[in-house]
């Protein structure tokens, strides 16, 4: 659990800054604690509001405030014995909970300005919370892979070439880039799976096959991005997209734009508009009951990904190396036996000995199909594998986030039943809470829908190649039977 840290020692020169003056962006779970008037470019208050969860809740001794959360104005603990319970803050606080700004947003204390631009909104589809969708859906190819150099020859890269639909304009973009985005990505978004992007390797980097691999890896990643509701109009992922790769300072101004971003953490939570009205509330047992039945879901889909991914490569192993040995050990016996055949000197037995020399020929054909297969049919369904398993890791975090509100939700009304709290600011936390619920199911949603879609296709493209390689052994071994037919 916990935010992401970009490794040290990646395969992409990390000691080749970005840009020496760039702005760090504040640590996880240290934002927010004052927010500067926000001002857009020329005024105008239609493109923008404030919006504040502080609560009247008193947070008391239990575990105090974190630096850069003083007591909001009028919660000092004074006001009877009704607003003197406080809903206990989590005793470890290094949990996903935490550290996302979850628990900050529940208990009230998230305050910042929404821009127009940065709202998010959950619908109520015909299966449940749905991400709006995005109204100019586009694609985004990744093409090209070459080796590029810099410092007259001294540093040596990989640089993709990326060509997104809506805007027809290629630009440039190396790994290190790509993993420049997804830290910033997956600090801001703690309720919903940023695909994880294929392993760095720090030695044959740039050997064609792990190039070929890599590529294959980010077009899988870019797909998932780009079929996002959220994440495909996200502000930073279209900077990545679009910034041309010869403008230096527009790109460095994007980077720093992108990592002063407030709306992270616990106001991330604030950016997120959910269904309001008659028959748009959520009952928090069902959705306690829909988390958990997730849960299980992940946990046995994770389970059989890596027993697949384990057979695939296995028998991927066995058919480059056992199968094709097999067949060609085959074909060489053939060809034995028609070289003895071939010592009678009979002109009658020329065309048998030929035929099954064809034969011994045909064998060893057939084995280096065997060995060229895997990269049609089990290679790409070990890509998605591996793609889907960066999800599944993304989820026990997202739902750890969900159900520490849930929890917050109990705790404030047993305080109610007892007395010591205001109806009132009990259900201030579970107004709240409903909207980390909202974009939980959401998320979850989305999960299930592009994976019906992801294994269908890929699913359909592994038949459809088994089928083409078993035409081809068959056409092979028909070949081989038709050079009977004179002899």
């Amino acid at each position: 659990g916990g935010s992401y840290q970009p490794s040290q020692g990646s395969d992409d020169d990390w000691d080749d800054d970005w840009d020496d003056s760039s702005t760090v962006a504040d640590e996880p779970g240290a934002l927010g604690s004052s927010y500067p008037d926000y001002e857009a470019a020329g005024g105008g208050a239609s493109s923008r509001y404030r919006l504040s969860t502080r609560s009247e809740l008193s947070l008391g001794s239990r575990g105090g405030h974190p630096a850069g959360h003083p007591h909001p104005p009028g919660t000092g603990g004074s006001g009877g014995a009704k607003s003197s319970a406080t809903v206990s803050r989590n005793l470890n606080r290094f949990s996903t909970f935490v550290k996302s700004g979850g628990e900050a947003f529940v208990l009230g204390e998230a305050s910042g300005f929404v821009k127009d631009g940065d709202k998010l909104c959950v619908v109520l589809g015909p299966r449940g919370p749905e991400w709006q969708e995005n109204p100019y859906p586009f694609q985004c190819s990744i093409e090209d892979p070459t080796k590029q150099t810099k410092f007259k020859g001294m540093k040596s890269y990989i640089a993709y070439k990326l060509v997104p639909s809506h805007t027809g304009q290629q630009v440039h973009r190396r790994y290190k880039h790509f993993d420049w985005l997804y830290g910033r990505l997956a600090e801001k978004f703690p309720v919903i799976s940023v695909p994880h992007l294929p392993e760095k390797q720090a030695t044959g980097r740039f050997e064609e096959d792990f190039i070929s691999k890599r590529r294959k890896g980010l077009a899988w990643w870019m797909d998932h991005m780009c079929s996002h509701p959220v994440l495909a109009q996200c502000d930073a992922f279209q900077h990545f997209l679009t910034c041309p790769s010869t403008d230096e300072k527009a790109w460095k101004q994007g980077k720093r734009k992108a990592e002063k971003d407030e709306m992270v953490g616990a106001n991330f939570f604030l950016t997120i508009s959910v269904p309001t009205g008659p028959g748009a509330s959520l009952d928090l047992q069902e959705v306690e009951s829909q988390v958990d039945g997730f849960k299980a879901f992940t946990k046995k889909m994770d389970e059989s990904a890596l027993q697949l991914n384990h057979t695939a490569n296995e028998f991927a192993r066995k058919q480059v190396t056992g199968f094709k040995k097999e067949y060609q050990k085959v074909g060489h016996s053939f060809k034995c036996l028609s070289q003895a055949f071939e010592l009678d000197q009979q002109a009658f037995s020329a065309g048998l000995n030929q035929a099954i020399a064809f034969t011994a020929e045909a064998y060893d054909a057939i084995g280096d199909l065997f060995a060229d297969q895997p990269r049609q049919d089990l290679d790409p369904v070990m890509d998605l594998l591996a793609l889907y398993q960066g999800h599944l890791a993304n989820f026990p975090d997202i739902i750890h986030v969900q159900k520490g509100a849930l929890t917050k939700v109990k705790e404030s009304k047993r305080h109610v039943e007892e007395g010591k709290m205001e109806l009132q600011k009990a259900e201030g936390i579970q107004e709240r809470c409903n909207i980390i619920s909202f974009a939980t199911l959401a998320e979850i949603n989305h999960f299930h829908k592009i994976r019906v879609r992801d294994f269908k296709s890929q699913m359909q493209h592994f038949l459809q190649q088994q089928i083409l390689f078993f035409q081809k052994v068959t056409q092979k071994l028909e070949e081989a039977l038709h050079k009977y037919d004179s002899v």
